[in-house]
């Protein structure tokens, strides 16, 4: 019965006319209220992509006539982040990645900054949570915390008089309880009339309804904030030769879904060889995902889903038999040459189409929407037949990368060059111009810097 009755309330959950009508009736109580269009940033100073999101708010603030209300918050909770450490190391990488390509700053110091800076860097903040003053001070904090730059910071306190430790606790204990009262748990987000977007990489929604609300200030440039650069669609030299991409996906995962359309047309434009290498979903192996991080996820889905140009929102939750029926079929599809079309017609059928693959009925279609038998695929069907084992093994060589969610992707180095590595439907930009990057250095091309733009 929730099968068939869950891909109606989240397809209703997740329409364009509900966010509309959702949209209406917020507006419609700001009028009436006589209130500002007011966005709420929650800011967490040892976090990279608050660092991130920090040195574009003043600029926010000039473009958009908004009124910005800071918050400040610790990290996520536990239950929101099984793999802290490799979290908190990867946002680092990430961000520093990430940052030179969208005219921003970064450096990862392959380490947290120490306690009592961040601390004091709170302390800062919490002092100057009038918007424009946060706007202007939190980057500057920032770039001093992550250069371990005590004497800097110092030098910025001494022009805001930090808060005392009891104004600090008040600050973050605020700060936090509203995030929670609103549905979230990470930092660099931003809220406005019930939705959430997360940091730099979601900004460009948040300015899209702001813009068609009629906000943004006379003379103000049209173009988002923060854009990621075009990949770029220039031919590749034939002696470029070609590299392998590895690719770490889960059918549960409605950001793997998103991702595969144009994944999967990866080795048509360019020359790669696509390794899949799926694994099971994080419930599965152990990892909890809490009920706000679910319903964020579905509706964060249905955004970039849109922007991609990919059906979703009829959802037939996989988890559990489906999930490993669809995956004993995975090597056997491989060795018909359908692994891909595999895995993109299970995904869009539990993600757009409500299909429960946990019935003979609802693989079925699957399968032959692979272009793939089902007279053959049902006597397959409870076979072993060693996926479990492999699927063991990708989950081990993801983890080895310090990675753990899905998807991800290792662009192997060739002689002479690192691995690649990143997570993140989000960052398939940044994937394709690091192949680009390296095909246009050839073969012969020496040791490339696996971080830099």
């Amino acid at each position: 019965m929730t099968r068939r009755v869950a891909p109606v309330l989240v397809a209703a959950l997740t329409s364009p006319r509900t966010r509309a009508a959702r949209r209406w009736l917020v507006e419609g109580r700001r009028r009436l209220g006589r209130a500002p269009h007011r966005i709420l940033y929650f800011h967490q100073v040892d976090d990279p992509y608050s660092q991130l999101a920090a040195q574009v708010l003043e600029r926010l603030q000039a473009k958009y006539d908004v009124e910005l209300v800071p918050l400040l918050v610790g990290p996520p909770p536990d239950a929101a982040a099984p793999e802290r450490e490799r979290l908190v190391a990867w946002s680092r990488r990430d961000a520093a990645d990430v940052a030179p390509f969208l005219g921003l700053r970064f450096r990862d110091p392959g380490r947290q900054p120490p306690r009592e800076l961040s601390m004091r860097a709170t302390q800062m903040l919490a002092a100057a949570r009038e918007g424009a003053a946060f706007a202007a001070l939190a980057p500057r904090v920032g770039e001093a915390l992550w250069a371990d730059d005590g004497v800097a910071l110092e030098g910025l306190a001494r022009a805001c008089a930090p808060a005392d430790a009891t104004a600090t606790a008040g600050a973050l204990s605020e700060g936090e309880a509203r995030r929670r009262r609103l549905g979230h748990y990470l930092g660099a987000m931003f809220h406005y009339g019930g939705e959430w977007y997360w940091g730099v990489d979601r900004l460009h929604y948040l300015e899209r309804r702001l813009d068609a609300l009629g906000v943004r200030r006379p003379g103000a440039q049209a173009a988002p904030l923060v854009t990621p650069p075009l990949s770029g669609d220039g031919a590749i030299a034939p002696q470029a030769g070609r590299l392998t991409l590895e690719a770490y996906l889960s059918l549960r995962s409605p950001y793997s879904y998103v991702a595969m359309e144009r994944l999967f047309r990866l080795p048509g434009r360019l020359p790669v060889d696509l390794v899949l290498r799926p694994v099971l979903p994080m419930v599965m192996r152990g990892l909890p995902v809490p009920r706000e991080k679910r319903l964020y996820i579905v509706l964060d889905t249905q955004r970039e889903a849109e922007a991609a140009g990919v059906p979703f929102g009829r959802v037939c939750d996989p988890l559990g038999r489906p999930v490993e029926r669809g995956l004993a079929l995975f090597p056997w599809a491989r060795q018909r040459g359908r692994a891909a079309q595999l895995l993109h017609s299970f995904a869009r059928a539990a993600f757009a189409q409500g299909i429960d693959a946990g019935t003979d009925a609802g693989l079925r279609r699957v399968v032959e929407g692979a272009g793939l038998p089902w007279s053959q695929a049902r006597t397959r069907l409870g076979r072993e037949g060693g996926w479990r084992d492999e699927l063991e093994v990708n989950r081990e060589a993801l983890l080895a990368l310090g990675l753990w969610g899905v998807p991800s992707f290792r662009l192997r180095g060739r002689a002479g060059e690192p691995d690649w590595t990143t997570w993140g439907q989000d960052r398939l930009w940044r994937l394709e111009l690091e192949i680009r990057r390296r095909l246009a250095k050839g073969p012969r091309g020496g040791r490339s810097d696996q971080m830099g733009p």
